[in-house]
């Protein structure tokens, strides 16, 4: 009986060891992981991405200072895109880090998403961007900013086509002899910036009270809960005829313009450069914004570009082979904004 008593405690005793082993070891597993983060340091880009794997970054089609003089010319733009030292201790050393454009991550991810449906691919915008392709990052700093700057009117064909998806796809440069490592989150040593510059009229418009019909057929009219109006300049938008949108492969076909005569208010011209649209427009259109100030946030205006007595006629001439459809639209757009007064920047202050 006594000895069954001491093999029953040596038992619970060798138990007993093995457990505080296995906290000893545990205790310093995590010790040195927390040793690894506090003193490894590494380079990663602040964009974040979104469900689409892309990164939406909104540009002022013309940058402007504080009066609204041109920074750098009607056309062009710039955008601080923050580089960062990660690591739970301050960045004692200087690094000068590599950026360069991205084509393999921008095919992968294109096809990923998109598979053969190539009309649908996110396009390389290097030609309408520059930026240094490296960075200086201080002692004692753990964060810089990349300038990336935009010449939205360059080329022969009048600027930028945003019936394309422009993306600029940026990555961080490992090389051992740069002295730094890049983040080994790939998304984060990544940037795949999808671009939209705009101006005081371009956005998502609310269009429930924009219809879409069969010309002579206005009882059975649809709406669409949102129209994109996408920049051409300084005072001049695109929209899609009817309800067409950019996952049309012949999307470019159907852009309808629509420049914008006035500062608060005035007329606006719609017209198309497609002949076969056999686009007509039926009434003068006309606009005002509305500004006024949110009851419960009294820092936060709304702003309401408001587009009334839209009516216009087209065909589509390319779902049918050989055969035009007659559509009309008639109604009115609305977008809103809202922006908080607080922040200076106008890209900054507007609640995307």
């Amino acid at each position: 009986m006594i000895k069954l008593l001491i093999q029953e405690k040596m038992k619970h005793f060798s138990i007993l060891i093995a457990s505080l082993l296995g906290l000893l070891m545990l205790s310093t597993s995590c010790n040195d992981e927390w040793s690894q983060e506090q003193y490894t340091h590494y380079i990663s880009f602040r964009a974040p991405l979104n469900d689409q794997g892309v990164t939406n970054i909104y540009v002022p089609y013309s940058r402007k200072d504080k009066d609204g003089n041109y920074l750098y010319g009607e056309g062009q733009s710039s955008y601080q895109l923050p580089v960062i030292v990660s690591g739970s201790k301050t960045n004692e050393q200087n690094y000068s880090v590599h950026i360069a454009t991205d084509l393999d991550t921008l095919n992968v991810l294109n096809y990923a998403r998109f598979q053969n449906r190539k009309d649908l691919y996110y396009v390389d915008m290097s030609q309408y961007a520059s930026y240094s392709d490296v960075l200086e990052i201080s002692a004692g700093k753990d964060i810089s900013l990349l300038d990336l700057r935009f010449d939205f009117k360059k080329g022969t064909d009048g600027g930028i086509d945003m019936s394309e998806k422009w993306l600029l796809p940026l990555t961080v440069v490992d090389d051992p002899s740069y002295g730094y490592q890049s983040h080994p989150r790939k998304n984060y040593a990544k940037a795949m910036l999808r671009v939209f510059p705009f101006n005081s009229y371009s956005g998502d418009y609310s269009g429930t009270a924009l219809k879409f019909f069969n010309t002579g057929d206005e009882a059975n009219a649809t709406t669409s809960e949102t129209v994109r109006g996408y920049v051409v300049d300084e005072h001049t938008l695109f929209f899609y005829a009817g309800n067409i949108n950019e996952n049309r492969t012949d999307r470019k076909n159907y852009k309808v313009y629509a420049h914008f005569n006035g500062d608060k208010s005035g007329t606006v011209d719609f017209y198309s450069t497609n002949a076969a649209l056999k686009f007509k427009v039926n009434k003068q259109a006309s606009f005002r914004i509305v500004e006024q100030m949110d009851e419960i946030q009294p820092y936060l205006k709304h702003r309401y570009v408001i587009i009334n007595n839209i009516s216009y006629d087209y065909v589509d001439y390319t779902s049918i082979p050989g055969t035009e459809i007659n559509y009309s639209v008639s109604g009115t757009l609305t977008l809103e904004r809202k922006l908080n007064t607080q922040i200076p920047d106008e890209d900054q202050a507007i609640m995307w």
